[in-house]
């Protein structure tokens, strides 16, 4: 029952921030490949892009790729936890005296997720394709054609096989090895802290919230990088034989972007980045918590 809550509980806190990964996805794409002042950008930062996208594309726009976002959650999580729960079960993640290990935590949350992302991969690459589709005048990156998830799944799949739906797949292992790791360990330290610190009262609420949004920082700081060349890679056009027209791989991503749009260009999206993850983190542990609290209490 962890499992399936653990997943629904991403799921519920997917449906308030899914706007902020439309936005983030958009801001990624824009100016892809070109020097800083030769685009036009449509999007200024996240609040000009929710007004702009709203406004162009419809509201309804800001939950494009509702459905992929909603099932990658449900997997990831679901394989996320699962997978270090059986470690944790199995005492692997406790040192010889009997002490948790953060390192060990650390680690096996980050083999954990990359678990989670590789198998989740071609629902993450249908969620970057839908939620890139724009009206002409705020397109922004590769525009495919598709009219839904199991659509373009299908329509992949029959074109380019199995290698077409994991295309982009190692490219985007890095981002959750980074991203899983950095929050696990900010996430817990900066807990740790504020309780012997005795800031806010002890299990309160306020101390999750405040190590969430520390962990934030970190994490976007630390993972957007691999972030924008992951949407880049998923984005970019193919040829018949389902390779990317643009980049290589992901080092070839990286050094492209740097070289042509600086170190700003690394950090596209990071204000959305940033928005996204706090309330994503926040909600998923309140649904979660709330979700178990309903289970236990209709089981006794």
């Amino acid at each position: 029952m962890d499992f399936l809550m653990s997943g629904l509980a991403a799921c519920g806190a997917c449906l308030f921030t899914n706007p902020l990964e439309v936005v983030k996805t958009r801001m990624q794409l824009q100016g892809e490949l070109q020097a800083p002042g030769t685009y036009q950008r449509h999007y200024r930062n996240v609040f000009h892009a929710f007004i702009t996208i709203g406004k162009v594309d419809g509201l309804a726009a800001l939950q494009k790729g509702l459905a992929p976002a909603l099932l990658y959650q449900f997997l990831m999580n679901g394989i996320r936890l699962g997978t270090y729960g059986l470690a944790e079960a199995g005492g692997y993640l406790h040192t010889a005296e009997g002490t948790l290990s953060p390192v060990r935590s650390a680690a096996a949350g980050a083999l954990a997720g990359v678990m989670g992302a590789y198998l989740g991969s071609p629902i993450y690459m249908v969620k970057t394709h839908l939620q890139a589709q724009a009206a002409s005048e705020i397109a922004v990156g590769h525009q495919y054609k598709h009219q839904g998830m199991f659509q373009a799944l299908i329509k992949i799949g029959q074109k380019h096989g199995l290698v077409g739906l994991w295309r982009g797949a190692l490219g985007g292992l890095p981002r959750v090895l980074v991203g899983s790791s950095t929050q696990l360990c900010t996430f817990s330290s900066t807990k740790d802290l504020m309780t012997q610190w005795e800031i806010f009262p002890p299990q309160s609420w306020k101390v999750a919230l405040a190590a969430a949004m520390v962990s934030g920082i970190a994490v976007v700081l630390a993972m957007t990088p691999f972030d924008v060349v992951s949407t880049r890679l998923y984005n970019q056009p193919t040829d018949a034989q389902g390779k990317g027209l643009m980049y290589r791989g992901l080092l070839d991503a990286l050094l492209q972007t740097a070289r042509t749009e600086g170190i700003f260009g690394m950090y596209k999206g990071l204000g959305a980045s940033y928005f996204r993850l706090g309330p994503h983190t926040i909600l998923s542990l309140f649904f979660w918590d709330q979700l178990r609290m309903l289970y236990y209490t209709h089981t006794k």
